[in-house]
């Protein structure tokens, strides 16, 4: 149960209500407008993060879920299970994200992107303590997927704790 009230879009400008409108209403933007310019910068970087990278939308996916497995995040696990399903990602790698790179679901290039993953949300200096793991997804990636990458992890690990800290409930169908 959400830990404040959801706010209405009475208070957003036009320009913020036609952002609610395409994003849907749902409820962890609902909860995020009550600041409209951090909800509408927000949402402008998700949208460079899901729509204007160079990164594989499926490498981007699994990261994105395993971030949301790891830190509880129900809300976004499901949220990014359908996304990663519409990007192409095979239901038994769906499946397999809750044990992450131990899985023979992934490939070589897939564990050490989910590898990294796991390392920026368990190290508190993910500087040193992800250095192995990077030195690993670094001989996949180039330089501006590595950036998207690193960008997407640590922006749904913001993600993640701003929807626990916020108790935001799951969308009703």
């Amino acid at each position: 149960m959400a830990r404040i009230d959801y706010a209405t879009t009475d208070h957003l400008s036009d320009k913020g209500k036609t952002i609610m409108e395409r994003v849907g209403h749902k409820n962890i933007f609902r909860m995020l407008s009550h600041s409209e310019s951090h909800f509408m910068n927000y949402c402008r970087l998700g949208n460079a993060i899901r729509h204007h990278g160079v990164l594989d939308p499926c490498l981007r996916e699994l990261a994105i879920t395993r971030v949301g497995i790891l830190l509880g995040a129900d809300y976004e696990v499901i949220a990014h299970k359908n996304i990663g399903r519409n990007a192409g990602i095979p239901e038994p790698q769906i499946q397999a994200l809750a044990d992450g790179a131990k899985s023979d679901a992934f490939n070589d290039v897939e564990k050490a992107v989910l590898d990294f993953a796991d390392d920026l949300v368990e190290n508190n200096n993910p500087g040193a303590g992800a250095g192995a793991t990077f030195e690993r997804v670094a001989a996949f990636l180039s330089p501006e997927e590595l950036v998207e990458l690193t960008l997407a992890i640590t922006y749904y690990i913001m993600t993640s704790k701003f929807l626990i800290t916020f108790g935001i409930d799951l969308e009703t169908e």
